[in-house]
């Protein structure tokens, strides 16, 4: 059976919708929303990564 770690869920959802976000910004032809958009993706993906480490670390993973 297999061990669901839900926070990698929650980070993968919320990278899902800033990507969506970023179509939806190219679509409204709004550069801010654009860049924040970017943003947002890059803080996710980037707590996702750091997350992973740290359970990795631990020897959670």
């Amino acid at each position: 059976m297999t061990n669901i770690k839900w926070i990698f869920v929650l980070y993968s959802l919320g990278a899902i919708l800033s990507m969506a976000f970023i179509g939806i910004a190219i679509a409204l032809r709004s550069f801010l929303l654009i860049i924040l958009s970017i943003a947002l993706l890059c803080v996710i993906m980037g707590y996702g990564f750091k997350t992973k480490k740290k359970m990795r670390d631990k020897g959670l993973l």
